[in-house]
């Protein structure tokens, strides 16, 4: 617009016949430079709407990272890798009886698990302490258990196996469980096959973080242990 007043008045000028070297040389300032200005005023219009554009993209996404979460999908698997059941970790809670049973059932193999592979029975008695509720009467139970009868020592002579045959809800709390162990020596043989029946108090606390959710993914804690062995009648 300011461009276009200015050729007027010299175009005035110059029918009037009249030179004004302050228009002329205004003008041709102008040819020159003033589409390079105008360019530059909208490059700059351009990266201040492209700036805020940006601003509220990143200020949109720090909104949502702040806001979601990470919901764990967990799958229960029994000792031969087999799913047993599956399901949103903060939906379930381990109220479902099934998941109980199933999480029972597995403490209990790898608690009476004895066997020659150190690594697999260190991982065994890992897991079994990861089930269990921190000062707890199960955690001294479990622990002069294990100080009583070392698996360790034990494997040196002999295996043992275990098959839990039921896990029977007593309680909304408690679970009787029953199991069959089967004890071998060193070359395979079968030594004694022994029926035992366990009670175990327990309490649900899901896992809030991915490191409880590996380990103890229904978060089922056991408070209270004992078991003994069941005689059988002849």
């Amino acid at each position: 617009m300011i461009r276009a007043i200015r050729r007027k008045e010299s175009d005035t000028a110059a029918a009037r016949g009249e030179y004004n070297p302050y228009l002329a040389a205004r003008r041709e300032w102008d040819e020159r430079y003033g589409d390079q200005i105008t360019r530059a005023k909208n490059w700059r219009a351009f990266a201040a709407l492209s700036g805020m554009i940006a601003l509220i993209a990143t200020s949109g996404l720090i909104w949502m990272s702040v806001r979601s979460r990470v919901v764990p999908f967990v799958v229960l698997i029994d000792s031969l890798g087999r799913p047993v059941a599956s399901g949103i970790a903060e939906q379930s809670s381990g109220s479902d009886d099934r998941l109980r049973r199933a999480s029972i059932f597995t403490w209990v193999e790898n608690l009476r698990l004895v066997t020659t592979d150190g690594v697999a029975q260190r991982k065994a008695i890992d897991r079994v302490y990861a089930q269990i509720a921190s000062g707890s009467a199960a955690q001294t139970f479990i622990s002069d258990f294990y100080r009583s009868a070392p698996p360790a020592s034990r494997a040196q002579t002999e295996t043992v196996s275990v098959d839990v045959t039921s896990v029977l809800p007593t309680s909304d709390r408690t679970l009787e469980v029953e199991w069959i162990e089967t004890t071998r020596d060193l070359y395979g043989t079968v030594k004694a096959t022994d029926h035992w029946k366990g009670s175990f108090s327990i309490v649900i606390n899901p896992p809030t973080d991915e490191r409880l959710a590996r380990v103890n993914p229904v978060g089922l804690y056991v408070t209270d242990a004992s078991w003994s062995k069941v005689i059988e009648e002849k």
